[in-house]
């Protein structure tokens, strides 16, 4: 092995210009790979976290996947039967039994849960109107299952506790309504009820949609506002591991019967885009090093026509073709390892120079530059894509090497 080195890196340096062309444009292949992997797993990374600190992990709602199944179908379950035309029965909305089942989710292990009751509602500052809705809590559990608190400006979540219809309103929320700290507001209900409400705090997290649209206010005061006494119509939950989010919704779900929500299902169209960036990013950076190994294809190839002499003295030494195929992978991978390595180097020097980049506007950084993402298992990947490129481009001229006839040669010499 120790010679088959030698002999790659005799027949490499001799071709010094070809090679470290190869080298080159595997290397700003890695590198571009590298840096535009960055950048979009930054934002992506930056987005999701965004998502499940803002939502919880898990949301159990007052309603069914799918309706109850009606008398024809559980009289002849493996029938041809069709029932259409079903009008939904009249209920009470509502989570039956919603505190046995936040005790029962707050016993398992890495597990929070806080009820809630969501409803929408008409905020009244002078002759303003803006719909929202209207979140009722209980401060000291709702704080475990939401980062909300953490994005507050003004106030805390106590504060609800300590002021009469006390409310707490997203940032562009009181924009809209031009209010303030501590001016207070009316909140008017469908079914007719009006509060007065005053302003204990607000709230900002970046999505325009829950600044916006949102406020919090005390369980019972939404209650007594929505007119449903004692009602839940949410359980929020959140996990010590999100990972686990999904099929713990899932079991849940079957458990308890009600509609319940993972992170993932609420948020799958967000996350099929990101889906489809990575495709597209995986495809680009690939075509980059797809053409950087057609430079190792010339050079090898080169190599093969240049040393037929010497591939035919080797043979008549001794040399099998399988070690004069090796001679030759060894060759592209080396050129493949030099090409890895630099670009790592290349890709970390792009990435600090992309964070020293800064825009006019307000990127959701707040500071006006890329979100990067500094992944050590990016820098692999794009190692392990040009050593794969590097030796599938070795591979047709090592076996054209490694079939020439020794015999031939030597009379077409002579």
């Amino acid at each position: 092995m120790r010679l088959l080195l030698d002999l790659a890196r005799g027949m490499l340096t001799r071709r010094l210009r070809q090679t470290l062309v190869s080298v080159t444009g595997i290397a700003l292949g890695v590198a571009f790979f590298i840096a535009t992997a960055a950048i979009m797993r930054g934002f992506q990374t930056y987005f999701v976290t965004q998502i499940i600190d803002v939502s919880p992990h898990i949301t159990i709602k007052d309603e069914t996947r799918r309706p109850a199944a009606q008398a024809a179908e559980l009289a002849h379950p493996d029938g041809a039967v069709l029932v259409h035309g079903v009008k939904p029965r009249d209920r009470v909305r509502g989570i039956r039994n919603a505190g046995q089942k936040v005790a029962i989710l707050e016993a398992m292990e890495g597990v929070a849960a806080a009820p809630v009751l969501q409803a929408q509602s008409l905020l009244r500052y002078g002759s303003r109107d803006v719909s929202a809705v209207l979140t009722g809590l209980e401060p000291e559990r709702h704080r475990r299952v939401s980062n909300i608190e953490k994005d507050m400006i003004a106030g805390r979540l106590e504060d609800l506790r300590r002021s009469a219809n006390g409310i707490i309103l997203g940032e562009a929320l009181a924009w809209r309504l031009g209010i303030g700290l501590g001016d207070t507001l009316s909140a008017v209900a469908p079914s007719g009820t009006v509060l007065s409400m005053k302003v204990v705090g607000l709230f900002r997290t970046g999505i325009q949609a829950v600044d916006q649209g949102h406020a919090f206010a005390l369980l019972k005061v939404a209650q007594v506002l929505a007119d449903r006494p004692n009602v839940v119509n949410q359980i929020l939950v959140r996990l010590a591991d999100v990972t686990q989010a999904e099929p713990l919704a899932r079991q849940i779900e079957s458990r308890f019967g009600d509609r319940t929500e993972s992170w993932e299902e609420q948020s799958a169209n967000i996350l099929t885009v990101f889906v489809i960036q990575n495709a597209i990013m995986f495809s680009v950076t690939g075509a980059i090093l797809l053409v950087a190994a057609f430079g190792i294809y010339n050079v090898i190839s080169t190599v093969v026509i240049e040393k037929t002499r010497d591939i035919a003295i080797l043979k008549s030494l001794g040399f099998t073709e399988g070690d004069i195929q090796l001679l030759f992978l060894v060759q592209g991978i080396v050129a493949g390892l030099m090409g890895a390595a630099l670009g790592c180097v290349l890709g970390a020097l792009m990435i600090e120079g992309l964070a020293l980049v800064r825009f006019g506007v307000q990127t959701p950084s707040g500071q006006g530059q890329f979100l990067l993402d500094r992944d050590v298992r990016v820098y692999l990947l794009a190692s392990l894509f040009a050593l794969i490129a590097a030796a599938l481009a070795s591979v047709i001229p090592a076996r054209r090497a490694s079939r020439l006839d020794p015999v031939q040669v030597v009379r077409g010499a002579a």
